[in-house]
């Protein structure tokens, strides 16, 4: 599919948005959802959105839903607050939305991939419920999670955008020296924190701990870079390295 360098989106009308790389999450402003890697921007607006988000279909269908037909939606529809079917947040911008179910999707959650290989010969699979308890709550719970091939590994999309909101709240600016603003990305608490969970989880057996975390850095570091709407090898290398930090 072509992509365009530049184009107006309805939802900013008074600029051309420009296609760019970044490797700092940012905040789209259609889904009011953290992102990384392609996003289309305007810099006299410092308006953002994630590629995905720009380039949302009017209809769409998913595979976990075979009897609903999701629209697209610039705001949330109804006088009601809304929930993303598959990570359990508030919908507080864009959204596909079916009528008829009333089920509700991030353009971002509606575009994970079915099945994410992090390069290392593992691979994860989507799935609308689970079967084990996930690695990081340790719950079964509502919504979408990713399993690894071996059933052995779980975590929930949910609890993975909680990590990224306990660590690094998206962006934040610090004030240098100099008086000019510089971005930091704070997600070196992401291992840590699951690795914690890990030991609970398996009591203390160090050899398990052992390997479940190395599956949980390469299973973060796939599923982060899916969540934040760029799937791509660069990008989960990207990630490789903050969570190596």
């Amino acid at each position: 599919m072509k992509i365009d360098k530049e184009f107006i989106h309805p939802s900013h009308p008074n600029h051309k948005l420009r296609l760019e790389y970044t490797e700092t999450p940012f905040c789209c402003d259609g889904c009011r959802e953290a992102g990384i890697g392609l996003k289309y921007r305007c810099d006299m607006c410092d308006f953002d959105l994630h590629k995905v988000c720009a380039m949302a279909p009017n209809s769409i269908t998913h595979v976990f839903y075979k009897k609903c037909e999701f629209r697209f939606y610039y705001k949330p529809p109804g006088p009601y607050k809304r929930v993303c079917d598959a990570c359990r947040k508030d919908v507080q911008g864009f959204v596909y939305h079916c009528t008829r179910c009333g089920f509700d999707l991030h353009p971002c959650c509606a575009n994970l991939p079915l099945r994410l290989d992090d390069g290392e010969q593992h691979n994860f699979y989507l799935c609308d419920k689970l079967s084990s308890a996930c690695h990081r709550c340790g719950n079964k719970g509502l919504g979408w999670s990713y399993r690894s091939e071996c059933k052995n590994y779980c975590l929930h999309v949910s609890c993975v955008k909680e990590m990224l909101v306990e660590s690094w709240q998206t962006v934040y600016l610090n004030q240098n020296k100099n008086g000019k603003y510089i971005r930091e990305v704070q997600m070196g608490m992401l291992a840590p924190s699951l690795k914690g969970t890990l030991q609970n989880h398996h009591k203390g057996k160090v050899g398990k701990v052992r390997r479940c975390c190395q599956m949980a850095t390469s299973a973060l570091r796939i599923i982060i870079s899916a969540i934040l709407g760029d799937p791509t090898a660069i990008i989960a290398a990207v990630i490789g390295v903050l969570l190596s930090k």
